[in-house]
C-alpha cells in the first residue's frame, strides 16, 4: 500500500516505469512547465490568471534503424510544448480534467505516441499545489473533436428583429438548408429595452443572456432552429446537419482571445464568431454590415431577398 501511494504522488515519469509492461516503450518527458492563465469554474477565477504547472510523460514507439541524430525521426519535445499552448489558447476552461483530456488528445495524434500522462496542477489556489493526472494510451483515444483540415466550415446568417419575425424566414431556411452548408443563426437583443446594472462586466453579461432569450424567440419560430452554446454540440451539430442558433455567453466569456465588439455591436459579434468558425461566409439580413470582416460577407436588406 505504501509503494502505491508514494506512486500517485510521483511524478509520470515513474508512474509510467512503474505500470510498463514486459517490453517497455521509449519516454520522453515534460517536467515543471508552468503557465499563467486563466482557468477555473469559480467566479473568482475569472478575470485573473494563475500559475499552472504542468508534467508530462510521452511513452513512444521505439525506433527501428539508427536514429543518426535525425530530429525529424524523433517525436520532438516541442510538440509536447505546443499542445499545451495549442489548448490554453483554444478556450477558456473551466476544469483542469478538460484541459487534460484535450492535451493528451492532441499528443496522441502524433505517429510515435502510445502512451501519455499528464499531471496538471493550480500552484496559487492554496498552500499546496491542486491538481489532477490522467493516463491515456491511443487505442483509448479516438479524436472527440474535429481536426484542423476536418472542422465544417458553415454559413453563418445575422438576422434581425424583422427579418425573424418575417413570413418568409421558413422558406429562407428552407433555401439556405438546401445548399448542404452547416446553418448558423446569430441575433441581437430583442428590441425591448433590458435591466441594466453599473458593474460593466454585470452588464455584459446581462447583454449576452438577452441575446440568448432572442435566440430561443427564433427557435420558436421554426422548429428545425436548435439554440446551442458549446463549441462541441457545434462541432456535433453542424457535421450532423441540425440548424444552430448560437447562444453566446459561454463562447464570449470562455474566449482567451475574446471579441472587440460588445454584445450591443450584435452584428460586429456575428463576425467574430464567424472567424472563430472559419465560416465560408457571413451572411447579414436586414442589417447594416460590419465595414470588414474576417469571412466572405454578403448582405440583405430583408429576408426574401434570398428567395
Amino acid at each position: 500500500m505504501s509503494n502505491e501511494v508514494r506512486l500517485a504522488f510521483a511524478h509520470p515519469q515513474e508512474r509510467a516505469e512503474a505500470t510498463s509492461g514486459h517490453d517497455p516503450l521509449d519516454r520522453i518527458s515534460l517536467r515543471d512547465h508552468i503557465a499563467e492563465v486563466e482557468i477555473g469554474a469559480f467566479q473568482a477565477e475569472r478575470g485573473t490568471t494563475q500559475r499552472i504547472c504542468f508534467n508530462v510523460v510521452v511513452e513512444v514507439q521505439a525506433l527501428t534503424g539508427d536514429v543518426d541524430d535525425d530530429v525529424d525521426r524523433i517525436l520532438s519535445y516541442d510538440r509536447v510544448t505546443e499542445a499545451i499552448a495549442h489548448e490554453l489558447a483554444a478556450e477558456r476552461l473551466n476544469l483542469l480534467e478538460t484541459l487534460a483530456e484535450r492535451i493528451a488528445e492532441r499528443i496522441l495524434l502524433e505517429p510515435q505516441a502510445i502512451r501519455v500522462f499528464v499531471r496538471i496542477e493550480k500552484l496559487d489556489r492554496g498552500p499546496g499545489a491542486l491538481g489532477v493526472e490522467i493516463v491515456r494510451a491511443r487505442r483509448d483515444n479516438p479524436p472527440k473533436r474535429p481536426l484542423p483540415d476536418e472542422a465544417p466550415h458553415p454559413r453563418v446568417v445575422y438576422l434581425s428583429n424583422p427579418a425573424i419575425s418575417d413570413p418568409a424566414l421558413s422558406r429562407v431556411i428552407d433555401t439556405l438548408q438546401a445548399t448542404g452548408t452547416p446553418l448558423i443563426f446569430c441575433v441581437g437583443a430583442p428590441d425591448q429595452p433590458g435591466p441594466t446594472a453599473d458593474a460593466p462586466l454585470a452588464q455584459r453579461r446581462i447583454d449576452l443572456l438577452a441575446i440568448e432569450q432572442n435566440g430561443w424567440v427564433l427557435a420558436g419560430r421554426d422548429h428545425r432552429c436548435v439554440v446551442v452554446e458549446t463549441r462541441t454540440e457545434l462541432d456535433w451539430a453542424m457535421k450532423n446537419g441540425q440548424i444552430c442558433v448560437w447562444a453566446p455567453s459561454k463562447i464570449v466569456l470562455d474566449a482567451v482571445e475574446g471579441p472587440a465588439s460588445q454584445p450591443g455591436d450584435a452584428v460586429g459579434l456575428a463576425a467574430w464568431f464567424a472567424g472563430q468558425l472559419t465560416a465560408s461566409e457571413l451572411l447579414v439580413i436586414g442589417e447594416t454590415p460590419p465595414t470588414e470582416a474576417p469571412v466572405p460577407l454578403r448582405a440583405f436588406a430583408e429576408a426574401a431577398e434570398l428567395l
